[in-house]
C-alpha cells in the first residue's frame, strides 16, 4: 500500500504504527493463513490510513494556498507508486528461475495488469485468488494498487473540481477553507457509504467473494472512511472542534484509544475469514472502524507528546512498508515452493526488507531527482546513477527474456483441460450406452479386461460380494478433485472395471451431490472409491458422515486422505486426513488408501509444482494408480455394507 504525499509535509508521530499493523496483519495472513484467516483486513487498514493522509494532505494545500493543483498531485503519487512497482517486478522476475514454468504462466499479462493498474479486474476475469488452490499469480496482491490508484485518479479530480468550484464563490478565505472541507466531509461519506451497500448487494448469493473483493467500486469505501476522518480531524491544519477536544485529551487516553483499535483488529483477524459472507461488508467495515480508531488515537497522541520522538526502527518499518508489501508476496510464492513454510516465511520477510531498502532510500530519491541516502550519508550523482542504471538495464532484457519465454498454460492446466474433455467424452459415451440399451436388447457384456501395467487386480480378492444381492453394478466408481482429473486418463485403464468423474475445487459436499446422484440413477458400482480432500472446509466431518449414512448397502467404500506439501497440523486437509483414518475401527466396510503417506515418501514428484498436483508426470500417475489399487484390494477382502 502507499502512504507518501507532498513533500515537506508535517509528518505525524505514531502514524507508523498504524502502517505497520497494516503491512504485519497482511504478511500473517499469507505466511499462515490457517492460523491468520482474517489478516487480509490489514488491506483495508492501509486504505483507510492511504483515503485519511492523502484527503488531511490536500486539504492543507488548499487552506495554504487556496487552490489545489491537480498536476502536482499526480506527479507526486506517480512517483510514490510507479518506480518502486517497476523495480519490484524487475528485481522479483530473477527468482522465479528457481521454480518451475509454470509460475510464470501469462507472466507477461500480469505484469500488463499490474502497470496498468487494472490487476484487480484481470483477476476478477481470470478467477485469480490468494487462496487459489492452484499456483497463484506472482503479482496478484497488486489488485489493491489498482484499486488506490483509481482512488487517487477520481478522489484527486473530484476535489480540483471542487476547490475550482469554490475559488468563484464569493467567499472570504476562511469560509471557502470551512466548506471546502465540509464538502469533502460529506462527499466522502456518502461514496463510503454507497460502497459499502454495493459490496453487500454484491455479495449476496456468492460463494467465491473475489469479485466483490477485488471490485474497486465495491472494495473503496475504506479510502472514504479515512478521507472523511480526515475531514474532521486533519493534519497541519486541524478541524477547529478537533483542536478543542484534543486539548482536553491525555497521552494515556490516546494511547487506549489506540490500543483499543488494535486489539479490536487482532480480534478480527481470529474471528473473520475471507469466504464468509459476513465479511462482505460487515468484517471489513468494523476493521476500517478499528483502523480509524487506532489514526485519531495516534494524531492525538502526537499533540500530546511534543518532546518524545518516535523510535527509528519503528520509522524504517514504516518508511520500507509500501516495497515490502510489493515484494512479498511473489517471493513467498516462489520460496514457499522451495523449502519448508517457517524458512519460506523468513527469507521472505529479510529479502523484502532488504529490496525494500534499496528502494525506498535509494532508487525512488534518484528517481526524483533527489539525494540517495546511503548509510546516512546523501549521496547524488553518477557515482550511483550509472551502476543503477546498467542493473536495470540488465534487469529489462532479463525480465523481457522470461516473458517472452513464458508459457501461456501451464502443465497443470494443460493436464486438467485435456483431463476434462476426456471425461465429458466418456459422458457422452455411457449416456449413449445407456439410450440404446432402452430401445434395443443389449448385447451380451464382454468380460472387463485386466488392468494395464504392474498394478494387481482386486477382484481376484472379491469373494465376499454383495453387489448382485443389492443389484450394483460390478466394478469400481472412482470420484475425485482436480488431482484425480489431471490423472484420468492413466487411472481408469490401470484401475480395473473403474469410471472416473473428476472435477476441481471439488469439496466433500459436492462428492456426496455426485455419488448420490450416481446412486438415484442406479450406476454407483460396487466400490466407491473417494479422492476429495485437499480442499476440505470446515465442516468436513460432517460431510464425511452423510457420505457413510446415506451410501446404501452392499458398497465397499475407499477414502483416499488428501495431501498438500505445504499443509501443517491445522489445515483441514490434515484434520481430514487424521479423522478419516479413524473410520476404518468404526466401518468395516470403509478402507483407507493413505495417499497423504505415499505421496509424502515420494517428494520428486511434486518437486517444481504446487505441491498438491504432480502435472502428468508418469511417477505420480503411478504412484496415484498404485495407491489407489492397493486400497482397493484392501477393500476386496472386507465385508459390504450390510445396514
Amino acid at each position: 500500500m502507499e502512504f507518501s504525499s507532498k513533500p515537506k509535509r508535517v509528518r505525524i508521530k505514531w502514524f507508523s504504527l498504524v502502517r505497520i499493523t497494516g503491512l504485519f496483519l497482511v504478511l500473517g495472513y499469507h505466511f499462515f493463513q490457517n492460523t491468520y484467516p482474517g489478516g487480509f483486513i490489514g488491506v483495508d487498514v492501509f486504505f483507510a490510513f492511504s483515503g485519511f493522509l492523502i484527503t488531511a494532505l490536500m486539504i492543507d494545500e488548499f487552506t495554504t494556498g487556496g487552490a489545489f493543483s491537480l498536476a502536482g498531485f499526480y506527479q507526486r503519487r506517480f512517483y510514490r507508486i510507479v518506480p518502486p512497482l517497476i523495480l519490484s517486478v524487475l528485481i522479483v522476475v530473477p527468482f522465479t528461475y528457481l521454480v518451475g514454468s509454470d509460475f510464470i504462466t501469462g507472466l507477461g499479462k500480469q505484469i500488463a495488469a499490474a502497470f496498468g493498474f487494472v490487476t484487480n479486474y484481470f483477476e476478477i476475469a481470470t478467477g485469480g485468488s490468494y487462496e487459489n488452490n492452484f499456483i497463484p499469480h506472482l503479482f496478484v496482491h497488486t489488485w489493491s494498487l489498482a484499486v488506490e490508484m483509481h482512488f487517487y485518479i477520481g478522489w484527486g479530480l473530484l476535489v480540483w473540481l471542487f476547490s475550482w468550484l469554490i475559488r468563484i464563490l464569493p467567499l472570504n478565505a476562511r469560509s471557502q477553507n470551512n466548506f471546502f472541507r465540509f464538502l469533502l466531509g460529506i462527499v466522502s461519506l456518502m461514496v463510503a457509504c454507497l460502497s459499502v451497500v454495493a459490496m453487500k448487494n454484491g455479495g449476496q448469493g456468492l460463494k467465491d467473494f473475489s469479485p466483490v473483493y477485488f471490485s474497486t467500486w465495491t472494495h473503496i469505501f475504506p479510502f472514504f472512511f479515512g478521507a472523511f476522518l480526515s475531514t474532521l480531524t486533519g493534519i497541519a491544519h486541524p478541524a477547529r472542534l478537533f483542536e478543542q477536544k484534543m486539548a482536553k485529551w491525555s497521552a494515556s487516553r490516546a494511547i487506549i484509544l489506540m490500543v483499543l483499535g488494535l486489539a479490536s483488529l487482532l480480534a478480527l483477524t481470529f474471528g473473520i475469514q475471507f469466504k464468509d459472507s459476513f465479511t462482505y461488508p460487515f468484517g471489513m467495515l468494523l476493521s476500517v472502524i478499528c483502523a480509524c480508531l487506532m489514526i485519531l488515537g495516534a494524531r492525538i497522541l502526537h499533540e500530546q507528546t511534543p518532546t518524545l520522538n518516535e523510535p527509528k526502527i519503528i520509522t524504517f518499518i514504516a518508511d520500507c512498508s509500501y516495497s515490502v508489501y510489493l515484494y512479498h508476496w511473489p517471493l513467498y510464492v516462489i520460496f514457499a515452493h522451495r523449502m519448508s513454510n517457517g524458512w519460506a516465511a523468513v527469507w521472505t520477510t529479510v529479502l523484502s526488507f532488504l529490496f525494500a531498502a534499496f528502494s525506498y532510500y535509494i532508487v525512488e530519491p534518484l528517481v526524483a531527482g533527489r539525494a540517495a541516502h546511503l548509510f546516512g550519508t546523501r549521496v547524488k550523482g553518477p557515482i550511483l546513477t550509472r551502476p543503477l542504471l546498467v542493473l536495470v538495464a540488465g534487469l529489462l532484457v532479463l525480465t523481457g527474456t522470461t516473458v517472452w519465454q513464458s508459457p501461456r498454460m501451464s502443465k497443470l492446466e494443460r493436464n486438467l483441460w485435456i483431463g476434462g474433455i476426456y471425461q465429458d467424452v466418456d459422458g457422452i459415451n455411457h449416456s449413449k450406452d445407456a439410450v440404446m440399451a432402452q430401445v434395443k436388447p443389449p448385447k451380451k457384456p464382454k468380460q472387463p479386461q485386466k488392468p494395464a501395467g504392474n498394478t494387481h487386480d482386486y477382484r481376484e480378492y472379491n469373494k465376499d460380494s454383495l453387489a448382485k444381492k443389492y443389484h450394483l453394478p460390478a466394478g469400481v466408481s472412482i470420484i475425485g478433485d482436480s488431482v484425480t482429473l489431471g490423472t484420468r486418463r492413466y487411472l481408469e485403464p490401470n484401475v480395473a472395471d473403474s469410471q472416473v468423474d473428476a472435477e476441481g475445487d471439488r469439496t466433500l459436499d459436492k462428492a456426496y451431490k455426485v455419488l448420490m446422484t450416481q446412486q438415484k440413477n442406479k450406476t454407483l458400482r460396487e466400490f466407491v472409491v473417494i479422492c476429495v480432500g485437499t480442499n476440505a472446509l470446515n465442516d468436513y466431518e460432517e460431510q464425511a458422515k452423510k457420505i457413510i449414512n446415506d451410501i446404501e448397502p452392499g458398497h465397499k467404500l475407499v477414502i483416499m486422505t488428501p495431501y498438500d506439501a505445504q499443509a501443517t497440523p491445522s489445515w483441514n486437509s490434515s484434520k481430514l486426513a487424521e479423522f478419516e483414518k479413524t473410520l476404518p475401527g468404526k466401518y468395516k466396510w470403509i478402507t483407507i488408501a493413505d495417499w497423504g503417506k505415499a505421496a509424502s515418501e515420494h517428494p520428486d514428484v511434486f518437486k517444481g509444482t504446487d505441491g498438491v498436483h504432480f502435472a502428468g508426470r508418469p511417477a505420480g500417475d503411478h504412484l496415484y494408480a498404485q495407491t489407489v489399487n492397493q486400497g482397493l484390494i484392501e477393500a476386496a477382502k472386507k465385508p459390504a455394507k450390510t445396514k
